[in-house]
């Protein structure tokens, strides 16, 4: 739980358990001139049965992060692995079976229907109605928009098109478990929820990762990153700044001021001990975040 920005961070470690690891990962975006560094020598494992949120400023590579873990962006060094196996070797119908992706910002253009478009993360999979059915029907209560079935997603509200979003990727891997385990990436998936939607929804996520999945989930509200999150890997200009257990905020609230150039209170919650962030104000961040930061 260093703050120190310099230098490599250890690679998981090698076990028996399923594992969706990154080791000392670089991505480099642009070409040219315009190439930069946008994430460096970060590692980390997702393992089923836990919840990873992903936290950190505007720019930070939160979602590079996620593209990386989930086979779209190849990094420019380190090693992606997937069960132990080079996330490359995996082959797209192979890969998409045993990892999930929630992208930001789901922009449909068909009139589907809803359950015609939570239809469509079975579509990796063998040809089984009967099983197709059962998993369209189980990711649509679990995102609470059961009562939306026969509407077109075009005519839904913000909030009511992210949770169908969110019942089209579980849909992909309802069938995990704990001998099937399957990968979850969710790239702000409480975004347009209101607080009751948003807490239900990330409650229901970690009840659903103790069945065999792993999550990593980029969330901006830090509270309920805290709340509801088993691990927190804190981004600052492309690298680690802390990774570990939410209440290590508790005794590093100055992860917080270094982070996201926030002034904030951390205190155990009264009814469950969980930390809770009370924001004060901005606070200036170190001087090399802000360079890598506002870099071009």
């Amino acid at each position: 739980m260093s703050e120190r920005l310099d230098g490599p961070r250890p690679s998981p470690r090698r076990s028996s358990v399923p594992a969706l690891t990154a080791e000392g990962i670089t991505v480099h975006r642009g070409r040219g001139r315009q190439r930069r560094e946008v994430l460096r020598e970060v590692s980390l494992a997702l393992t089923p049965g836990s919840v990873t949120a992903i936290v950190g400023a505007n720019g930070a590579g939160k979602t590079t992060l996620l593209r990386a873990l989930a086979g779209e962006l190849a990094p420019s060094e380190g090693t992606l692995r997937l069960c132990g196996r080079p996330l490359a070797a995996w082959s797209r119908i192979e890969l998409a079976r045993r990892r999930a992706v929630m992208n930001a910002g789901l922009n449909i253009e068909f009139p589907f229907c809803v359950e015609e478009l939570v239809a469509l993360g079975r579509h990796p999979h063998p040809d089984d109605p009967e099983a197709d059915r059962r998993c369209v029907a189980g990711a649509m209560a679990f995102a609470e928009v059961g009562h939306l079935l026969g509407r077109r997603y075009r005519g839904l509200s913000s909030g009511e098109r992210q949770r169908v979003a969110l019942a089209r990727t579980l849909a992909q891997v309802w069938d995990a478990s704990c001998e099937a385990p399957a990968w979850l990436l969710l790239d702000e998936p409480t975004a347009n929820l209101d607080p009751t939607h948003a807490t239900s929804t990330l409650e229901r996520v970690r009840a659903r990762s103790r069945r065999g999945l792993g999550v990593a989930l980029i969330v901006h509200d830090l509270n309920l990153a805290l709340r509801f999150a088993d691990e927190l890997l804190i981004l600052a200009g492309g690298r680690v700044l802390a990774h570990g257990p939410p209440a290590m905020v508790l005794e590093r609230p100055d992860l917080l001021r270094v982070g996201f150039g926030l002034d904030a209170d951390v205190i155990p919650h009264p009814r469950g001990g969980w930390p809770v962030v009370l924001p004060v104000g901005a606070a200036p961040r170190s001087a090399e975040l802000r360079s890598r930061h506002e870099s071009p």
